[in-house]
């Protein structure tokens, strides 16, 4: 990790350098990759409160158009010309049926506009028709960009676990969302605007790091900040 430069529209606070690349980690959960001009989002879980309120929980079903709206600021800031899209993009497989016109609209305007690559998850396996391209996984400079995290494949690059690091500091603790990784494996946070945590330090997460290598960044309100992996604690 290492100060930068300014990279397109965004001034560039923290990078990643992982499997040979250098990345952007953004305060929403996305991840820049400049020399592809891509922008790496995971588990988007779009229509995942319209999910409930078909179930019979009355919830507002705002959360598509949030994370759109979060979507459309990184393109525009990071200056995007693809988007990876790692799996479970919407919570159900009908949620790309049950998309609000204007929804559907916003989200199609970027498809079109962008080289776009839909990743399937598990909860979205199938393809739809939505544009773009869809896939179970794919390589890209090195790197294999795929939903579900495995131990020992270089450089590979998911979603999935949601995860989130609770730190300790002066006798205190907060839990933030957070970009986790060693010399093999990055898991990125979840980025949909409904969605769950998981802390790094659960069971979900062993043999997935060599722990002594692992590095971990916080996303904050405005900027991301790496942590020490020793004031790292469970909850």
């Amino acid at each position: 990790m290492a100060q930068a430069q300014p990279t397109g529209g965004i001034e560039v606070q923290e990078t990643i350098r992982f499997a040979g690349e250098t990345f952007v980690p953004l305060p929403s959960g996305a991840l820049y990759w400049p020399d592809t001009k891509a922008l790496l989002v995971a588990d988007l879980h779009l229509e995942k409160l319209s999910s409930y309120a078909r179930s019979g929980q009355l919830l507002p079903p705002y959360d598509t158009a949030m994370t759109l709206r979060r979507l459309e600021r990184d393109i525009t800031i990071t200056g995007a010309r693809r988007v990876f899209a790692l799996g479970d993009s919407f919570h159900r497989d009908e949620g790309t049926r049950t998309l609000q016109r204007h929804d559907r609209e916003r989200l199609g305007k970027l498809v079109e506009q962008l080289e776009w690559v839909w990743v399937a998850g598990n909860h979205d396996p199938a393809p739809h028709a939505l544009g773009g391209t869809c896939c179970v996984e794919l390589a890209v400079s090195g790197c294999s960009l795929r939903h579900e995290p495995q131990a020992g494949i270089a450089g590979l690059i998911a979603g999935h676990l949601h995860p989130a690091a609770r730190v300790a500091m002066n006798g205190k603790s907060s839990r933030r969302p957070c970009f986790v990784w060693d010399s093999q494996l990055m898991i990125l946070p979840a980025y949909g605007a409904s969605t769950g945590s998981l802390n790094v330090l659960s069971p979900a997460f062993a043999g997935l790091f060599d722990r002594a290598r692992i590095e971990v960044m916080l996303l904050g309100r405005d900027r991301v900040y790496p942590v020490s992996p020793q004031r790292l604690v469970a909850g």
